[in-house]
Formats: C-alpha cells, sequence, structure tokens
C-alpha cells in the first residue's frame, strides 16, 4: 500500500480500522475507547479541515486466547497513522514482567514488517491470537488448569434483522412459528419497515435465520447481532420473555394495512423498555433523542 498523503486521509482509514474492530469485537467491553468523543471529534474535524487537529484515537482491545490468561492490547494512533508507525503495548495478569516484555518486544517486531500506509491494528490482534500460547507457558503466573468438573458452555446469540415490510398474513405466521419452534424469544414488528430480534442459543438462531430467509425473500439483511459465550443455558441474558408480534402503526382508524408504515416514535419506546435503545441508530441510522435532560 502506497504512503497516504494527508492527514485527513490517515483520519479517515483510522476511522475505517475502528468499524473493523467494532464489527469484529462487537460485544460490549470487548473495544473501548480512551475517550468517548474521540471518534465525533475526528468526524467533526475531516467535516471542517481548516481546524485545529483533533486528539489522537486511544483504545483497548480485548484479546481472548485459549488460554486462561487475556491480553489487552492497548492502543494509540498518532495522527497520522498508518504513515506513522503504530503505539502498542500488550497486557496481560497472567504474564510475568518477563514474559510481558518479550511478548511486546515480539509484536513491535511483527509491525515493523509493515510497510507506511498499511492498517495493522487488526493483524496484530491475530499474531496475540497465533502466537501468545509459549508466552503464557513460560510465564511464572500461568499454571496448567487443574482437572475439574466439566463445564457445559453455551453462545448465547440475539440477532436484529431489517426488512422492507412484512405484511403478508402466511410470511408472519412462518416467523412466529419457526421463533418458537427454536425456542427463541424476541419479537417481530410488522408494517414497514419491519423487524425483527430473536435471541436464545446460536445455532437456533441460525436455524431461524435460515428459514425465514430460504423463500427468496430479497428485503431483509441481519443490521446487528451479538454473541457471548456463558456457562449453562444463558437464559439470565435474555432481554424478552416470549415471541410476539408487534403493531405501531402511524395512523388511526385504517384498520390492518398492508402498506402502513410504523411509528418509529411508540418503537424507540417499546426499545428503551428493553434497555435496546442503542438498536435504534443501528436499524434506522438516526440518533434518538433522551428525554431525560
Amino acid at each position: 500500500m502506497s504512503v497516504v498523503a494527508s492527514v485527513s486521509e490517515c483520519l479517515e482509514l483510522q476511522l475505517l480500522e475502528l468499524e473493523m474492530l467494532f464489527s469484529m469485537f462487537p460485544n460490549k467491553g470487548e473495544v473501548c475507547l480512551e475517550d468517548a468523543n474521540s471518534v465525533r471529534r475526528v468526524r467533526s474535524y475531516l467535516k471542517n479541515p481548516n481546524g485545529p487537529l483533533p486528539p489522537r484515537i486511544g483504545f483497548v482491545v480485548m484479546v481472548y486466547t485459549d488460554f486462561e490468561g487475556d491480553v489487552e492490547l492497548q492502543v494509540a494512533f498518532p495522527q497520522n497513522y498508518p504513515n506513522a508507525k503504530l503505539q502498542l503495548f500488550g497486557r496481560s495478569y497472567s504474564l510475568d514482567r518477563q514474559q510481558q516484555l518479550q511478548l511486546n518486544k515480539d509484536l513491535t517486531a511483527y509491525i515493523t514488517t509493515f510497510d507506511a500506509g498499511e492498517l495493522c491494528v487488526c493483524a496484530a490482534v491475530q499474531w496475540i491470537r497465533d502466537n501468545s500460547a509459549p508466552y503464557f507457558r513460560k510465564s511464572k503466573l500461568f499454571s496448567e488448569p487443574v482437572a475439574k468438573r466439566k463445564v457445559v458452555k453455551t453462545m448465547f446469540h440475539r440477532m436484529w434483522i431489517y426488512s422492507h415490510q412484512i405484511c403478508r398474513p402466511e410470511l408472519r405466521r412462518r416467523i412466529l412459528d419457526s421463533a418458537k419452534r427454536q425456542g427463541l424469544t424476541g419479537f417481530f414488528m410488522t408494517g414497514k419497515p419491519g423487524i425483527i430480534c430473536v435471541e436464545g442459543r446460536k445455532e437456533q438462531c441460525e436455524e431461524f435465520w435460515h428459514t425465514i430467509r430460504s423463500p427468496n425473500w430479497k428485503h431483509i439483511s441481519c443490521k446487528h447481532a451479538e454473541t457471548v459465550q456463558v456457562e449453562g443455558s444463558g437464559d439470565e441474558l435474555r432481554i424478552f420473555k416470549v415471541f410476539e408480534e408487534l403493531q405501531f402503526e402511524s395512523h388511526h382508524g385504517h384498520g390492518f394495512r398492508h402498506d402502513y408504515h410504523i411509528d418509529l416514535g411508540k418503537f424507540l419506546e417499546f426499545l428503551r423498555k428493553h434497555q435496546s435503545e442503542h438498536i435504534f441508530q443501528i436499524l434506522f441510522g438516526i440518533e434518538s433523542k433522551h428525554s431525560d435532560h
């Protein structure tokens, strides 16, 4: 990759890499910004590049390994990264000082193999996943786990699905039957647009997704998915008690029509009641307005 010409182009690439990281690590706490406003400030600068340069973006990525210890990867973007070398530091409570220093020395050596202009945070994450085992084994703080009772782990999954519309009775019936057959909770909202949320075991959510997509349903996409590995069934993570049909019509007195549009205000209030207000912007690209100021 060639060297990027301007600071603005560098900042645009930094935002692009952050988007990739948030896509790779969608769960809360996996990618944490040091300053929650840093991304907003960079975007504001890109709209008006004649102003002062924004503060650098710093963040931490939780890199989960196959061992008991995980690695916190601390990242600081120089304002002209990826032209400038990336500042990285890996930290783990399962590594003693010597092994932590060695891991960071080797990680830095790996990063220096990238040419100026190349993004490398995602590659650094994968390097830690692939190469961290020897450092943990040599660490004085690490011990092989003792034999213990087998713990059943479940991949708990939640999908937020967007469709141009959900109106036809046979389609609504298929959605309801499929969700209940898979033991999923959540809802589907009829009208324009149509919204579906299902939650439960990952394989059951994926089976539901396969079932409802199969009849050549063109205007449908999974806008957001959340996955957490838990011990046991994961039922305590459910935010819905049943799977049900919702109708939030934006007009009154016309009865059920195939072409009605949903009332976004009512839907937003429903999401707030279920601690899911953040999904509104993901689904519609509109920031919700807080009413508690």
